[in-house]
């Protein structure tokens, strides 16, 4: 995540980056067990330096704790701060792309990626294609290539018609350097989380730069007009 997105901001836009501890086997268990060390991390980040925004990076915990309950855990440290994650921020994004219909790529184990699938149909969204790496280990996740990513995009908007996007979920699945590319050949939406959340992070800091490169949802705003 840090890597990509920190080739996104704007000049001027100043970012800092804490950590919170997760075991490598990426399961619902794991995943929730975040919860509780969501506000020893936020408060690594000084009051002091007044954000703007604050932003919790990790799609499926988001999805599995839960927003409201991430929300919480970020204002036990940061009260006054907008907040988001990578899955607040996905909802958004196919809010302002007008996207209702939506295939899904995943790295997760089947349970993971139901949660993730069940959260966006609650959302109103219809998942009609689905698939996943099958892959626990968040160290080989990160390792997942942009090609393999790009294969596993190909298959399930070639496989479901009348998509309006993809999403990609998962902060360690790598796709801004071939979004736009994607984009031009599949004629559809392509969004990462990555690319959701540095999205939404910008946008709800105010900060409504344009930034090619990166796909279609760069070029909106939150309330999807134009940047």
């Amino acid at each position: 995540m840090e890597a990509e997105l920190s080739s996104l901001w704007p000049v001027g836009v100043a970012a800092f980056a804490t950590r919170i501890p997760m075991e490598d086997r990426v399961t619902a268990e794991t995943l929730r067990a975040m919860e509780d060390r969501i506000p020893a991390a936020a408060k690594l980040l000084p009051t002091g330096f007044g954000f703007d925004v604050i932003g919790y990076g990790c799609t499926s915990a988001a999805t599995l704790i839960g927003e409201a309950r991430v929300d919480a855990a970020i204002r036990r440290a940061h009260p006054e701060a907008p907040n988001t994650n990578p899955i607040t921020a996905a909802v958004a994004a196919f809010g302002a792309l007008e996207a209702t219909r939506i295939g899904v790529v995943t790295p997760y184990n089947v349970e993971v990626t139901g949660g993730i699938v069940d959260h966006l149909s609650g959302q109103g969204l219809e998942v009609t294609r689905t698939g996943s790496f099958l892959e626990e280990s968040d160290h080989t996740v990160a390792r997942i290539t942009e090609a393999s990513v790009a294969a596993g995009v190909r298959q399930i908007a070639g496989d479901a018609a009348g998509l309006d996007a993809v999403f990609v979920s998962c902060t360690s699945l790598r796709l801004f350097g071939i979004a736009d590319a994607l984009e031009d050949e599949l004629d559809i939406p392509v969004v990462s989380s990555n690319l959701a959340f540095g999205w939404h992070l910008l946008r709800l800091a105010g900060i409504d730069d344009h930034l090619p490169g990166l796909g279609s949802l760069f070029g909106l705003g939150l309330d999807g007009a134009a940047s």
